[in-house]
Order: structure tokens, then C-alpha cells, then sequence
């Protein structure tokens, strides 16, 4: 009777799936977009919608992580920080009083690929935030006293995320293991002491190369005048000169893995054993990368999940059991995530996250596990087209990593055209190999 009853229940949840999806894909209407590049290479996308008052703006500068010196690591990750700070008409600690004044909000965010800082104000103050954009693009003040204060902050940082958090360093570990030899080996906080020993003519140096007009993207999202618009920007933007090109690190390729590396760590902060396993999965624009999201929900997206059936549901040996894909520009991780039940031990955890993915590669998935998979994809698709700065975000990244700012209109269909034998194709080709990286830790007190 139970199980009629979770077959009656699943049923329904299948059905309100689809019924949601067809209603999402009825909704969806193409982002309607207008771009254009500066006399000094800056690329900007306007995006006009007057259905709500507000205007986001995302500036991107084409620099990440993979772009430092491997002695200087965390550079990027620190300039998102030090944009905070001064410029020739903006006093110290008064961006952010700025824009909250005019009640609008802000943040900032740095991958290995990108660093990305955005603005959403109502559509009246779109001016002042093109304005702060425009003075700290070319007239940030890279001082002592804004670097010994940003340098603090980082150190913090770093500390709560990672030296003092539970399974802390785990991520760092993965892909120095997967992307041996590559810009991509280090995380992006980076290391406290090339922060702590850099010179400030090393920042210096670092702003002038990556934080130019020809190395950035803008992004006017909203309820704006479009003749205003363009006006502003070339007024604030335009009289930047285009800079040389930045020199890059060259992806010659990945090295050979060759098979199993593990490492077990004593925590004294984490509460349960866990395991982390790394491998290699694909980058961004392979054409593989829709297969591989699509899978990674099959194995781990919500209690009926692969994972969490296998692991949590029917074994109760995990409580936590998840495959994640991310994926750069140039390559991949995926991280598999079990951590084990109180009382339990880790090792049958790893066993056991390891025989689900091998039976993936052998079996493939079923009709409905992929119905409900592209289903699931389809509304997260939808969802992230309905904010402004959503929409500014996604054009960016569309014009950044394809090349193609209509890219956002050709995504989802991408994910749609994915068939039952695309995913075990791409489950054969990331799991069968014995080419990881594991990662167990193993609470002790302290």
C-alpha cells in the first residue's frame, strides 16, 4: 500500500512537471536585446523593458582567477573587493551609501573566468550607477590605506570559508588534483600570503592591465530612455582610450590524471565523516555541457533523485548525497558529495556514489527521469529571465563565453534537443575512467 501510495504521488508530481513546463515554454518570450562597441572596444548590450521601474547594470571584465601569476594568486578575487573603494570623485566607504540612499542595491562576484559587478536602482538613479561604473573602471585610487583595509578583509574571509570551516580547503584540493598544471588549479580567494606580500604597484599593474574599456562588458537592463541611455554612456565611458590587448595564459591542454589519488583529512570542526570526489567533466562550450547538467539533476536534484533514493532513502548511510556540475570556459569539475549518517562509516558512502554513477554509464536513464529533468530546466530557465538584473547577468555571459549575446535565446532549446542516448553517451564518457580526486574527512576532536 505505501509504495501504491508514493507511486500515486510521484505520478502527480510528474504530471504537475510537465503541466508547469509547457506553461513556462508558453510564457517564454525571446529577450529582445540592441548592442554596439565604443571607439575604445568597450561592448555594451541595452535590454529596455518598462514593465517595472527599476534598471540593473552588470559590468564583466574579462578576468578571473586563471588569469594571475601562480605566485600571486587571489588578485581578482581582491580587485572585487578594492572596486569599493576610492576613486578621483568618489570618497572612501561611500559607494555603498550611495546607491542604498537612492534605493538601490549592489554586490560583486569573481570566478576563474570572470569578474562580475552589478546594480539595481530605480530607473531614475541609472545614471548614478553608470556614473560609479565609469569612475571606478579607470579612476580607482590603488592606496595603502585601501589595500591594508581590503587586505584585512580578504584574510577574514578566507578564514571563515575556508580555514575555519568544516571540510574547509576541500574545494581547493579537487581542482589542484583535476586541473594539475593549468590557471584553473587554484581557487579564487587565493593564497593569504601573496595577498599579504604583494606591493601596491603589483595591484597597480594588475588594474591597468584587466580593468579597461576593450576588456569589459555593460549591461543596461531595464525601464530606461534608450536615446538617454546612449548618450550617458558615451559621455562617462567613451573618453577612455582602448588599451592593449591583456595577455593571457595559454590552455595548451589538460595533463594525464593517471587513475586514483585520495587523501584523508582529520577535522576537528567537521560534525560527520563526508567524501568529496572530483572529476573531470566538460566546459562550458562543449557541446556535451546540456547532456551533463541534465544528468547531474537526474543524480542528485531532489529526494527523487538517483542519489538521495539510493543513499539516503533506502541504504540510510548518507544524509547528504549530491552530484555537481561546474563548468569554466576551458574545462569542468564534477564533484560527487556524500556525507555519512551518525553512526555510519564513510568508506561504504564512497562505494556507494561510485556504483550509482557506474550504473548510470551502463544503464542510461529513463523516459521519465529525463522529462522531469528538462522540465525542472525549462522553469529555472524561465525564472532567471524574469529580473532585470537576471536578464543583464545571462546577456553578459552569453556575449562573454559564446561570443553570440543571442545565445540567451538559444539555450534552452539546446537542453530540449537532448535524447535518453546523448545522456548515457556523456555518462560513459565522465564516469567510466578511474581518473578522480578523493577527498574523505573524518571528524576528531579537537
Amino acid at each position: 500500500m505505501l509504495r501504491q501510495h508514493l507511486g500515486l504521488r510521484m505520478a502527480l508530481l510528474l504530471l504537475t512537471l510537465v503541466v508547469g513546463g509547457m506553461r513556462s515554454q508558453a510564457q517564454y518570450k525571446p529577450v529582445q536585446f540592441k548592442e554596439y562597441d565604443l571607439a575604445n572596444g568597450m561592448h555594451v548590450i541595452l535590454h529596455e523593458d518598462h514593465s517595472a521601474p527599476v534598471v540593473a547594470t552588470v559590468v564583466q571584465y574579462k578576468v578571473g582567477s586563471r588569469d594571475e601569476d601562480p605566485a600571486r594568486t587571489g588578485f581578482a578575487h581582491f580587485f572585487e573587493h578594492l572596486m569599493f573603494e576610492s576613486t578621483d570623485k568618489i570618497d572612501r566607504g561611500t559607494i555603498d551609501k550611495l546607491v542604498n540612499g537612492a534605493g538601490g542595491e549592489l554586490n560583486a562576484f569573481t570566478s576563474q573566468d570572470q569578474t562580475v559587478y552589478h546594480f539595481v536602482v530605480p530607473s531614475n538613479e541609472v545614471r548614478l550607477a553608470l556614473w560609479i561604473e565609469a569612475q571606478r573602471m579607470r579612476k580607482l585610487h590603488i592606496d595603502k590605506i585601501g589595500v591594508e583595509t581590503q587586505r584585512g578583509v580578504v584574510k577574514e574571509e578566507r578564514k571563515n570559508r575556508y580555514d575555519n570551516a568544516p571540510y574547509g580547503g576541500m574545494l581547493d584540493k579537487l581542482m589542484a588534483g583535476t586541473f594539475r598544471g593549468t590557471p584553473y588549479s587554484w581557487s579564487t580567494i587565493g593564497s593569504a600570503q601573496h595577498i599579504d606580500s604583494a606591493a601596491i604597484s603589483e595591484f597597480k599593474d594588475f588594474y591597468d592591465k584587466f580593468y579597461q574599456p576593450n576588456n569589459a562588458i555593460l549591461v543596461v537592463a531595464g525601464d530606461f530612455d534608450e536615446t538617454v541611455i546612449r548618450e550617458t554612456i558615451d559621455a562617462y565611458f567613451g573618453g577612455y582610450p582602448k588599451a592593449a590587448e591583456p595577455t593571457r595564459p595559454v590552455f595548451a591542454g589538460l595533463q594525464p590524471m593517471n587513475g586514483e589519488t585520495k587523501e584523508t583529512i582529520n577535522d576537528p570542526r567537521a560534525q560527520l565523516p563526508a567524501v568529496f570526489i572530483g572529476m573531470r567533466g566538460v566546459g562550458m562550450k562543449d557541446p556535451d555541457s546540456y547532456a551533463a547538467d541534465l544528468l547531474a539533476k537526474i543524480m542528485s536534484n531532489g529526494e527523487s533523485s538517483r542519489l538521495y533514493k539510493a543513499l539516503v532513502d533506502s541504504a540510510q548511510i548518507s544524509v547528504n548525497a549530491d552530484l555537481s556540475v561546474i563548468g569554466r570556459e576551458y574545462g569542468g569539475l564534477l564533484l560527487l558529495v556524500g556525507i555519512a549518517a551518525p553512526g555510519k562509516d564513510i568508506a561504504p558512502v564512497e562505494q556507494a556514489l561510485l556504483a550509482q554513477v557506474a550504473k548510470v554509464a551502463e544503464g542510461g536513464v529513463t523516459d521519465e527521469e529525463l522529462t522531469k529533468a528538462k522540465n525542472q530546466t525549462e522553469t529555472e530557465f524561465i525564472q532567471s529571465r524574469q529580473g532585470a538584473y537576471q536578464i543583464a547577468l545571462s546577456l553578459s555571459n552569453a556575449y562573454r563565453y559564446f561570443g553570440s549575446t543571442n545565445e540567451i535565446n538559444e539555450e534552452l532549446a539546446k537542453y530540449l534537443k537532448v535524447t535518453k542516448a546523448d545522456i548515457q553517451r556523456v555518462a560513459k564518457r565522465l564516469f567510466q575512467t578511474n581518473d578522480r580526486v578523493v577527498v574523505t574527512y573524518i571528524p576528531v576532536k579537537g
